[in-house]
């Protein structure tokens, strides 16, 4: 069948990869009183129209260059009919005879950065488009000279299925009949550039294991919950009254299947497993590094590319729901890290996504993170800023996760993050401060409290920032947590000295206090502190065995009776004496150790009394809620101060000695004349320790001391902490 000129034209850009309007040239078109049909289907010996009513045949297309074109006889339905060498037989319906996929208001919304919903919009969504299954593709890439949809079912050849381009949204999609859950795919994107790549979907909501790194198309989520008591109760369970006491995760190195010390459990194991040691430790929480796939396992997820995609390192998307669901059912939330600040260089990934600039920032001056060697996303762009904010939702919303921990917000909130004079660019203002990545997080907290009520944030924030978990109307950036980095900081520092120099460094223990309610604080002993050189908790005591494991005691005490909600990375509650190693696992054979196990029976006591005990929680964020009763005895390294709940809630007493001599006589003065019960004593013969105490009670007599009404004399274990309870009056 001849063609005029322009067609011609089309047909040899088709031929060249070059075509950037493929519906002017491929699927039906009315032509001299009829409908021709135009197919391209290289390497096939024949194509012919059949009827989808009763498959009766309405015309053969004759040919060229795997370009097949002819008229349709009679104004129906059709579908293809194509045979292949060796005699195989395809029927299918032409992708090109559908309409559009996206509607009007789901492209205005994304080029506002105002879809939430992207995750059910854009990438692979399997769907029925005039009664036809198939699969509904969309991608971003503005600046793209053409753009196809590649995969195995047409032999990743971007001539197959090139994409219609919406202009002004600057996204191209595709309706491909009869492809399903599972398909592998990729973009081949011609670049504005020239160049030609094929691309992993920003938007998958699957992909292949790595190192493989095709997208995969998932199935509409379709996942019966059973947690709606949880989610009715989140909002208390995660309210700064509550205890939070979070086991950092990470998920492939927690434990290795058994004989296979190379393998990775999956979310299966992982809620056989996992979830019943989290419950039985008394955690209330689990916190996984980034679990959304990455490329490099040793970057510990946090060089996502797949914002949408739970890792296949792991198993199916249904089955992380499963998981999520039966820690609900546990009694555990469920905290993932999330990585909006930076993304990888990998070539498959969102760098120089369509031959520009799209993601990231042009300058390098913005756009390359000098400490992990990323690409820094543009939040600036709208577009950007909406596909980090719907990625937010898509967890929280699709997963039913109870928070997110938002890494690296310090990188975030300056432009002179880590770099020097001339390497940065200063705002518009003139200022060091990263306006652009303030109004995001902002924003992301606005967000996620209006659509997922009772879901917490979490700032992993270093810095001085004023009103990180201050509310949005109060000029904060609305997170519901802050990291308290200066907290760990400090203290480590104290704890790693020997006992002989704490009193000239006393104030690195108390001056927490001074900040302490200044943010609602989460005190962490995280992953950071165990990995690149900096040994394991363990290893960081100075001393003898007996001073190591007794002043790990006594500091996990001290942590867990401070102001602030708690976490604590895999490893640190069995007393892991050697360094966090992403290609192991936590070396649980220690547990046969007795100090080893006792340092871990240590801590499952702590939660649970944290959590019996309000006055150890209720008032986190309010400084009525805390006393100093002794802060200053830098001479006997003796810390002692109450914790102090709503109304008739027992008050609380810690006494801390961090030198390994016993002080016998300890002369203190009490909130109240009474009874205490001493509820824990770190150096317990339980924990490992000397056993050295006050027989389980203290007697407080109504005689003044240091600003307390009453005071009393007790034994200090040596590197010990002692909590005592307040009973009642006086025997």
């Amino acid at each position: 069948m001849a063609m005029n000129g322009t067609l011609e034209h089309a047909a040899a850009a088709l031929l060249d990869g070059r075509l950037t309007d493929p519906f002017a040239l491929l699927g039906p078109h009315d032509e001299g009183g009829g409908t021709v049909v135009r197919t391209f289907q290289p390497g096939a010996e024949e194509v012919s129209l059949i009827a989808q009513s009763d498959e009766h045949e309405l015309g053969t297309l004759k040919g060229t260059g795997g370009l097949f074109v002819g008229r349709l006889a009679e104004n129906v339905a059709y579908k293809l009919r194509i045979v292949w060498p060796g005699g195989a037989v395809q029927e299918t319906e032409d992708p090109y005879s559908f309409g559009t996929v996206l509607g009007d208001l789901d492209l205005h919304l994304f080029g506002e950065g105002r879809h939430w919903g992207l995750g059910h919009v854009l990438g692979a969504q399997p769907r029925a488009m005039e009664d036809v299954q198939g699969v509904a593709f969309s991608v971003w890439a503005p600046n793209a000279r053409r753009v196809s949809v590649v995969g195995d079912f047409n032999n990743w050849d971007g001539r197959r299925h090139p994409m219609r381009l919406r202009h002004g949204a600057g996204i191209w999609e595709l309706f491909v009949p009869r492809l399903g859950a599972g398909s592998r795919y990729k973009y081949e994107i011609a670049g504005a550039d020239g160049s030609t790549s094929q691309r992993a979907d920003p938007l998958a909501r699957a992909t292949e294991a790595p190192p493989a790194t095709a997208s995969v198309v998932a199935a509409t989520p379709d996942f019966h919950w059973t947690d709606a008591d949880w989610l009715a109760e989140r909002t208390a369970r995660q309210g700064p009254d509550a205890p939070i006491s979070i086991y950092e995760v990470h998920a492939a190195s927690w434990v290795r299947p058994e004989g296979n010390r190379e393998g990775t459990l999956d979310w299966r194991g992982l809620t056989e497993r996992l979830i019943p040691y989290v419950a039985d430790m008394g955690f209330t929480h689990v916190e996984f590094l980034p679990i959304m796939e990455h490329p490099f396992g040793g970057s510990w997820g946090y060089q996502t590319l797949s914002q949408f995609a739970p890792s296949a390192r792991f198993g199916r998307p249904e089955d992380f729901a499963r998981f999520v669901d039966a820690c609900h059912r546990a009694g555990i939330g469920v905290i993932l890290d999330w990585v909006p600040a930076h993304f990888p260089t990998d070539p498959h990934g969102l760098a120089h996504f369509d031959g520009s600039h799209l993601y990231e920032h042009a300058d390098p001056r913005e756009g390359f993170h000098q400490d992990w060697n990323t690409l820094i996303y543009n939040l600036g762009r709208r577009e950007v800023a909406g596909f980090l904010l719907a990625s937010a939702l898509w967890w929280i919303e699709t997963f039913h996760v109870d928070g997110l921990r938002v890494d690296a917000v310090a990188s975030m909130l300056y432009r002179d993050y880590s770099r020097n004079a001339g390497e940065w660019v200063p705002n518009v203002h003139g200022g060091r401060e990263n306006l652009e990545s303030v109004d995001f997080l902002k924003r992301l907290n606005e967000v996620v409290a209006e659509c997922c009520p009772g879901a917490v944030t979490i700032a992993e924030e270093s810095t001085a920032w004023p009103g990180v978990s201050a509310p949005l109307e109060q000029g904060g950036l609305g997170f519901s947590y802050k990291w308290n980095m200066g907290w760990m900081h400090d203290t480590l520092q104290y704890v790693e000295r020997d006992p002989v120099h704490r009193a000239w460094h006393h104030n690195e223990m108390t001056f927490g206090l001074v900040y302490a309610f200044s943010e609602k604080f989460v005190l962490p002993l995280s992953h950071d502190e165990v990995v690149h050189g900096k040994g394991s908790l363990i290893g960081k005591m100075p001393g003898d065995r007996w001073r190591k494991f007794a002043t790990l005691r006594a500091y996990f005490t001290f942590m867990w009776t401070h102001p602030g909600k708690k976490l604590l990375f895999m490893g640190g509650e069995i007393a892991q004496d050697s360094e966090w190693n992403h290609d192991a696992e936590v070396p649980w054979h220690l547990l046969s150790d007795p100090e080893h196990a006792s340092v871990q029976r240590l801590v499952r006591d702590l939660n649970r009394l944290y959590a019996k005990e309000p006055a150890l929680h209720a008032r986190d964020a309010d400084p009525s809620g805390f006393q100093w009763i002794v802060g200053a005895d830098s001479e006997n390294s003796v810390f002692a101060y109450a914790r102090l709940g709503h109304g008739d809630v027992p008050p609380i007493v810690v006494l801390i000695n961090m030198t390994p001599e016993p002080h016998r006589n300890y002369h203190v003065g009490m909130p109240r004349a009474g009874r205490w019960r001493e509820v824990l004593n770190s150096d317990a013969a339980l924990y490992g320790g000397g056993n050295i105490g006050n027989d389980g009670l203290v007697e407080a007599e109504p005689t003044p001391a240091l600003g307390q009404p009453a005071s009393a004399t007790v034994v200090l274990p040596p590197l010990a902490a002692v909590i005592l309870r307040f009973e009642g009056g006086r025997r």
